[in-house]
């Protein structure tokens, strides 16, 4: 089964900083478009940054960029997402998921991501 996992969340200070990384289970990372979303209690998931089977092209959504940056290690078949200056508006639980395409439109993009399993909760809170 197609599955990947996110880890790396836990309890930050606003302004401080994670790095969540991305497994996959039986298939290689490179041959997909790879998404980060993230799903807060009450709120809509939110497409936060995908990064292109292609090129590795990153793509962000406005309440996150400047501030997060995806990459891809092929070799080692991993996805990171590093955070930088995290915010309480942060605070949710982050997965990782394939995505059929990666655009600008990323926030919108959440419903369109497949095959996410376990997620990591990032709590921003002083």
């Amino acid at each position: 089964e197609v599955q990947l996992q996110a880890s790396g969340g836990g309890l930050v200070q606003p302004g401080g900083s994670l790095r969540l990384s991305c497994a996959p289970s039986g298939f290689a990372l490179a041959d997909y478009n790879i998404m980060w979303f993230r799903q807060a209690p009450e709120k809509e998931r939110e497409g936060v940054s995908c990064i292109s089977e292609k090129d590795s092209l990153t793509y962000y959504a406005d309440s996150v960029k400047g501030r997060f940056t995806a990459s891809r290690d092929n070799a080692e078949n991993m996805v990171y997402l590093q955070m930088n200056s995290l915010k309480p508006e942060d605070t949710a639980v982050y997965y990782c998921a394939t995505a059929p395409w990666c655009t600008s439109a990323i926030a919108t993009l959440g419903n369109t991501a497949h095959s996410w399993g376990q997620g990591t909760l990032v709590t921003v809170s002083s």
